[in-house]
């Protein structure tokens, strides 16, 4: 599914920029037009975070005229595992303008730091101007927001995600070119769909992940920017980092109409985005009889365990399930890695049901830390 460039050429590049690009116009099909086109387009980045990080560097150094940086927040050191674009020295100032400091070094790439938070009433206004937006924000209400703004422009949104050792990346547009059908976010996430999702903090993300997803991403935006390739619209691309495989899977828009090919089968039914299978969650009444297993790390065990539970990271666990016998009771700090723990051993034949709310819910009923 070919389209249209998104963005008309600019009338030549500087004598810098040609002679820095000169191996985008060596590329058939790119060529030296194809970097006018880039040189012309303006995008906006949503996040300067891991996935933003690596979308910004390959977009300014790909040649993009403008590129809008929006992030309100600040750098942490827990951030540089995989947010690549800041350094240890920027810990304690502005993502959005430490990125704009490292992408300006790059090429002639005007970038714009907008020290704001997206959300429902301000999304569209910010965004306005872009021809291309990249979501790369870490929560679901700003991709939300950020959506319904671009639903509203009619500008296509490269869309990514990445948790633990899995990745999404897709297009959405409501308003692509005649004949090509339209898929926005609900109909991958129908609204109210996603429920509470468990952040970076509490179940972790792969730092290598995050610049595979991103470069996909900023590799979408110039397919989209210049009309080469197929981009990922109607398609969404599921990565398993841990199995080295990439599974694409079609996606239909809600209305009945498909985005993708006629026979393409439900998005529900790919395996990789199925809906996770019910467990029993148990409350801490149910410990007393129970084996317990905490798979938190060491770090959080230190601070207190639940009496007689035994540790083993969730890692060690994930190696070999099938070691541990049942009925056991799973037990992490929010219940998101338990979760995961109980369905491998469950997989794998072994009895084993998870501690509603974790430690947190634990510690909440004795009102006092645990010993």
């Amino acid at each position: 599914m070919r389209l249209p460039p998104l963005v008309d050429p600019l009338d030549q590049l500087t004598d810098v920029e040609r002679a820095r690009t000169a191996r985008h116009a060596s590329l058939a099909g790119l060529g030296e037009i194809g970097q006018r086109r880039l040189a012309a387009a303006r995008i906006a980045v949503v996040g300067a975070g891991g996935l933003g990080s690596p979308v910004i560097l390959a977009l300014a150094a790909a040649g993009v005229g403008t590129l809008t940086v929006i992030d309100d927040d600040v750098i942490e050191i827990s951030n540089l595992q995989r947010q690549v674009i800041h350094r240890r020295q920027d810990a304690g100032t502005s993502k959005a303008e430490s990125a704009a400091r490292a992408a300006s070094a790059l090429s002639d790439t005007i970038v714009v730091p907008v020290l704001t938070r997206i959300d429902g009433t301000n999304a569209e206004q910010v965004l306005t101007g872009a021809d291309l937006v990249i979501d790369g924000s870490d929560t679901f209400d700003t991709r939300e927001a950020v959506a319904a703004a671009c639903e509203h422009l009619g500008v296509p949104l490269v869309w990514g995600t990445v948790q633990e050792f899995g990745a999404q990346v897709t297009v959405f547009w409501s308003a692509p070119p005649a004949g090509i059908g339209a898929v926005v976010l609900a109909d991958l996430y129908p609204t109210g769909s996603v429920g509470d999702v468990p952040t970076c903090s509490a179940v972790g993300v792969l730092g290598s992940l995050c610049l595979q997803v991103g470069s996909l991403m900023a590799t979408e935006a110039i397919k989209l920017v210049t009309g080469i390739g197929d981009p990922l619209l109607g398609r969404v691309l599921v990565i398993d980092a841990l199995r080295a495989r990439q599974t694409e899977v079609p996606l239909r828009a809600a209305s009945g109409a498909a985005s993708g090919a006629a026979s393409a089968a439900p998005l529900a039914s790919a395996p990789a985005l199925r809906e996770r299978p019910s467990l029993t969650a148990v409350g801490p009444s149910a410990l007393s009889d129970t084996r317990v297993i905490d798979v938190r790390e060491a770090d959080e065990v230190a601070r207190g365990m639940i009496p007689g539970a035994i540790h083993i990271p969730l890692a060690e666990l994930l190696a070999d399930p099938s070691a541990i016998t049942g009925p056991v009771v799973i037990v992490c700090q929010t219940a998101v890695r338990s979760r995961r723990a109980a369905e491998a051993l469950r997989d794998a034949g072994v009895d084993a049901s998870i501690l509603a709310g974790g430690m947190e819910a634990w510690t909440a009923t004795r009102g006092r830390a645990p010993s």
